[in-house]
């Protein structure tokens, strides 16, 4: 069974990604992902231009369905970052994301040039956090010409590096905002980022619980928004440009379920916390025995499986 794809040029062993923001930006933590984990590929926390403050604790709460997050994007600045991908860079056992966020176009396009010298294999450029809105307002991503003036700027800034744009379930037509993208210039998607944001309330304070009041929500009561958002955007750009999907994976089912919807690689976040740091390792395994029930030998078969059923009846 092949579980290896090759993605403009970059070839990743199997379709599981770290998702950003689970496990900081830490080169010992992305090698322990790598080689105890069996992740296919390692996406970096989101690297602001300048240190950003984050939001103060509690920044989290979860349930066995879903996990809210306000943890604010807090970041040390290309410097920091600087450091430990160049640790990791040093051995680099699987491919390298690196996210970037912003608070302008111009902005991206600078972090973008300040990340190129740390030999990124892709750019993922987060325009879609929801819970940094108090701050700077709506997301990039509920706006097809800022999330296509976003894709310029760091389109040329970014030189050869493939750019990849993180997409917002928010959206009123995520669709629009992936054809904008794409008419700029983007070579490929992720999706979906946090939904939300959601509120928790203690039932005896009767306050939020979040610092933040509201956070964007992941975990498995996801996956469904996930699974239409990425079809969606694989029937708007007519399948020619590849999804990183995320949201919601907890097993091989999950991820073949995204895949079938039009993703390549599929991003895991939360489940690392629930079914531990080998989880992707785990949801390989289980890929690896759907496929040989259904006679399926390479893994990019499954891609956008569903549209092509469709177009078939």
């Amino acid at each position: 069974m092949n579980l290896s794809q090759t993605i403009h040029g970059v070839t990743f062993e199997n379709p599981t990604v770290l998702a950003s923001g689970i496990l900081g930006i830490t080169a010992s933590s992305w090698m322990r992902v790598a080689a105890e984990g069996g992740a296919g590929a390692i996406t970096t926390k989101s690297i602001w231009l300048h240190e950003h403050k984050g939001h103060r604790n509690p920044t989290v709460i979860s349930t066995d369905v879903w996990t809210l997050n306000a943890v604010g994007v807090p970041d040390a600045g290309p410097e920091k970052a600087k450091e430990e991908i160049g640790a990791y860079n040093k051995k680099k056992p699987v491919p390298l994301i690196v996210n970037i966020i912003a608070e302008s176009a111009a902005n991206y396009g600078k972090t973008a040039e300040a990340v190129l010298p740390l030999k990124p294999d892709f750019l993922e450029v987060n325009i879609s956090c929801p819970n940094v809105e108090d701050e700077f307002g709506k997301p990039f991503a509920c706006s097809a010409p800022d999330a296509a003036a976003v894709t310029k700027a760091v389109k040329k800034a970014a030189g050869k590096v493939p750019v990849f744009i993180k997409l917002s379930p928010q959206a009123l037509s995520i669709a629009e905002i992936a054809r904008a993208c794409a008419d700029a210039g983007a070579d490929g998607f992720t999706a979906i980022n946090t939904v939300g944001p959601g509120m928790a309330i203690d039932l005896r304070s009767r306050r939020p619980i979040l610092s933040n009041r509201v956070g964007g929500m992941s975990g498995p009561a996801i996956k469904p928004i996930a699974v239409r958002c990425i079809a969606d955007i694989y029937a708007a750009t007519g399948g020619k440009l590849p999804i990183i999907g995320t949201g919601g994976v907890q097993s091989g089912e999950d991820a073949i379920e995204l895949m079938l919807a039009g993703a390549s690689l599929i991003g895991i976040g939360t489940a690392v916390w629930k079914r531990g740091i080998d989880v992707f390792s785990k949801v390989c395994d289980e890929i690896k025995e759907f496929c040989a029930k259904e006679g399926i030998s390479d893994v990019a078969e499954l891609v956008g499986g569903m549209h092509k059923t469709i177009q078939r009846t």
